[in-house]
């Protein structure tokens, strides 16, 4: 996929940073003999510990953390316990935070692989032009107050524009940006299911089946106005809109 190859090739590529006539060396693995690349095994490190760091990428800087929090909530609110599993529920997920990502990884593709390849940009310049796409996604969805929190917290100067944020500032800004947003999109899931779980204890309870969970009950009327409302439909149509808007 292209987010792969952006990260682990500006990596991979990073210029040899010894002595002048010397090649680099790291934890005793030397670069390239012409000294204009890593050698292979620092390579294969580097790339290691860039795939190790992508699953914790894509679940927090992208709006897979929106969208899992969101069906979880769904979930317990249908109380239909692990149906959808997990597997099922992420890997949604991860295919609509796939596109929504499609056009930002596109443009850090663009901006930060192709001229590097092409000898246009080195490494460094290639790792700042390509993180401004990402940078200005999100800048759209970090609230400013969870951004002064972390500017705050970091002791850091207030930025003149949104173009100045860092990102170890805007990452977890953002983060707690989308938890929040999640959360609202989830109470306001479960308010309609709520409230048939209330109709249907209060009439077990007048008609004496006290014995009889009001849970086993509800279940299948939430999950039929679920269907006929054709609620998959709606949620993940309201999701995908809400990073469009």
């Amino acid at each position: 996929m292209r987010l792969v190859r952006i990260l682990s090739g500006l990596a991979l590529a990073l210029p040899a940073m010894g002595e002048a006539g010397e090649p680099f060396s790291l934890l005793g693995i030397a670069a390239g003999k012409n000294g204009a690349s890593l050698s292979v095994p620092m390579q294969i490190v580097i790339m290691l510990t860039l795939m190790t760091l992508l699953p914790a990428a894509v679940m927090s800087i992208t709006p897979f953390l929106r969208i899992t929090v969101v069906l979880h909530f769904l979930r317990q609110a249908l109380g239909t316990q692990s149906t959808p599993s997990n597997q099922v529920l992420i890997g949604l997920a991860l295919f609509l935070a796939l596109l929504v990502m499609q056009p930002v990884i596109a443009d850090m593709y663009h901006q930060g692989w192709e001229p590097m390849e092409s000898g246009q940009l080195t490494p460094g310049q290639a790792i700042e032009q390509g993180a401004k796409p990402l940078h200005n996604f999100l800048v759209r969805f970090a609230r400013e107050k969870d951004i002064r929190l972390f500017i705050e917290i970091a002791h850091a100067p207030a930025p003149r524009t949104p173009a100045d944020l860092d990102l170890n500032i805007l990452i977890p800004a953002y983060i707690l940006s989308e938890l929040k947003t999640g959360f609202q999109i989830g109470a306001v899931l479960y308010l309609p299911f709520l409230i048939i779980d209330l109709v249907i204890a209060s009439v077990t309870l007048s008609i004496g089946m006290v014995q009889l969970p009001p849970v086993m009950i509800s279940a299948p009327f939430k999950i039929l106005l679920f269907v006929l409302v054709d609620g998959w439909n709606l949620v993940v149509g309201s999701l995908m809109k809400s990073f469009y808007s």
